[in-house]
């Protein structure tokens, strides 16, 4: 039998970041340099988060033949008239600065000198003669990467970067539970106020009071709301659920972005073939009736197979269904192997890992849930309606993406607004000072719960909430299709609700809760928008022409506690 998870002690920060993808951990740096105390919480090890997994890299203007206001264009586009323009101009226009920073933090981009034998790229004088990629829907070369491992080489210099900075704490194996609000508490404010979090330390088995002056949640995406997506594990939507659950409002949940090209392998789990392949030649194919080799992508854009990710994934399934075939193929068979180990040194890897030679062989590929364009509505600066609490990265909603996501767009989003959310942050202090009420934050108290021997129930209702978003509420929807996930949904979180607050906290539990929360606002959010525009499609609407109108985010409010 577990102990009664009651937590007497309180851990005082003066700002507390969720999460330690390059948005939580480039706000903690940020917020370092004011030389106060930040606290970072991760509910697994500090390098794994979605972050980790990126590939393609951070499109930014820096060559002297592209211009902000090509990439603003290009942002636009990609976003289906749904993008809020100001947020987009500020972004792109502040990026050149972030990637600076980024490079004085240890940050390796690739030159071309290191993916070329030509003489005239190996001299001195280059070294920052950058090797930009380019993807779906941009109009210039511009993505700047690290290999195929971008992510990786992020959390690699940003975490190196957090742990030698003295007044910033990194608490792994801690998963948030709540927020810790005015309202939460009890109290009638005009204006709710955040106080910090709960959070479950998992390796002790308890639950710690973290208290700071200002909260930065930046826990990443919610992939794992669906039964086939690129994502790890750790994303399931738990900072969206939790600015929820504390009354912020959720905008654009019903534009997940499902990425066209996941390797398809029974050897290999949720493998992302990056973009930048077809960036860099790859064309998609399928078997016709006679067994022949055909491109289709020419059928629906004229960009063919370098159309935005909402067209080549809808494309990509519509192929598959009129085939009844299991998958596509990625033909990049034009390339040397020298090239490709070059450019794309882990994804030539896995797919040799596999059996497939990308020089030599097609590469079977499926769409699956990659990027959740909507979250926790905030302006520019990464602040919600709560004073003293902020979202960056994918949890939030900035207004960038609009619609539909621009390829490499999502991570220049994350260091440009962690830096704008540090600086509001740091110059609110003394307001944020004047205005805590101490007399808040309450100790995390387990009431009447007990231990749980119906485990059963977690695993059972995980797996049915993201079987039917796949089938229901996935790459193309129905209204028939998404009233029968809202009635499914309502009756697993009554389960939810019960559930949590009859038995002791663990980190299944919370991570379900907040699947089951997001799953919702995603249902909801679709049933919202009588239209197909960007990510969702719904075949009960025509497609309009998305450039005659703007039309209002659609915003999902909270209703209950769970």
């Amino acid at each position: 039998m577990k102990e009664k998870i009651d937590q007497k002690d309180v851990l005082k920060f003066d700002y507390l970041v969720l999460g330690s993808g390059v948005a939580g951990m480039s706000t903690a740096l940020n917020l370092a340099e004011d030389g106060h105390s930040v606290a970072i919480i991760t509910k697994l090890d500090a390098e794994e988060s979605n972050t980790r997994y990126a590939q393609g890299g951070i499109a930014c203007v820096i060559d002297e033949n592209d211009d902000f206001s090509e990439h603003i264009r290009d942002t636009l586009i990609a976003g289906r008239n749904l993008c809020n323009q100001e947020v987009v101009k500020k972004i792109i226009e502040n990026g050149p600065q972030e990637i600076k920073k980024l490079i004085d933090r240890g940050v390796k981009f690739t030159t071309r000198a290191e993916v070329t034998a030509d003489d005239e790229y190996l001299a001195d004088d280059v070294a920052e003669d950058f090797d930009l990629g380019k993807e779906g829907g941009h109009g210039k070369r511009r993505v700047l990467h690290s290999g195929d491992i971008t992510g990786a080489e992020l959390v690699r210099a940003l975490l190196k970067s957090c742990q030698t900075t003295e007044n910033i704490s990194i608490f792994e194996n801690h998963a948030a539970i709540d927020l810790i609000t005015a309202r939460r508490s009890g109290v009638t404010v005009e204006k709710d106020r955040c106080y910090g979090a709960y959070v479950f330390d998992i390796e002790n088995n308890c639950v710690k009071t973290f208290e700071a002056l200002a909260t930065v949640v930046a826990t990443g995406g919610a992939g794992k709301v669906y039964l086939y997506t690129s994502n790890p594990d750790c994303a399931c939507g738990s900072g969206i659920a939790m600015c929820y659950r504390a009354g912020v409002p959720i905008a654009n949940m019903e534009f997940f972005q499902f990425h066209p090209t996941i390797l398809y392998h029974p050897k290999v789990r949720s493998f992302l073939i990056s973009e930048a392949v077809r960036g860099e030649g790859a064309v998609l194919k399928r078997f016709d009736a006679c067994g022949k080799l055909i491109e289709f992508m020419d059928k629906y854009h004229e960009l063919k197979s370098l159309a935005p990710r909402d067209v080549v994934a809808r494309a990509i399934d519509n192929e598959m269904k009129i085939s009844g075939q299991e998958c596509v193929y990625l033909d990049i068979r034009h390339k040397s192997e020298e090239e490709l180990k070059l450019r794309f040194p882990n994804i030539f890897q896995a797919c040799l890992d596999a059996g497939v030679n990308m020089s030599k062989d097609l590469i079977p590929v499926v769409p699956a849930a990659h990027y959740l364009c909507g979250g926790a509505k905030t302006d520019e600066k990464g602040a919600t309606t709560v004073s003293g609490l902020y979202a960056v990265g994918e949890c939030a909603c900035t207004g960038l993406h609009g619609a539909n996501r621009l390829a490499s767009n999502s991570l220049l989003e994350a260091v440009v607004v962690a830096r704008l959310a540090a600086d509001d942050i740091i110059s609110s202090r003394e307001q944020f000072i004047k205005e805590f009420d101490q007399s808040i934050v309450e100790n995390w108290s387990s009431g009447n719960a007990t231990d749980s021997d119906e485990m059963v129930v977690i695993v059972h209702n995980w797996e049915e909430i993201r079987k039917f978003m796949w089938d229901y509420v996935g790459i193309v929807r129905t209204n028939k299709r998404l009233e029968r996930a809202k009635s499914r949904i309502k009756n697993i979180r009554k389960e939810i609700e019960k559930y949590y607050w009859d038995f002791y906290i663990s980190k299944d539990l919370i991570e379900l809760r907040n699947i089951a929360s997001v799953a919702e606002i995603i249902i909801d959010a679709a049933l919202k928008r009588k239209e197909s525009r960007g990510l969702h499609y719904n075949a009960d609407y025509i497609q309009r022409d998305e450039s005659l109108d703007y039309v209002e985010s659609i915003i999902v409010r909270p209703v209950n506690k769970l």
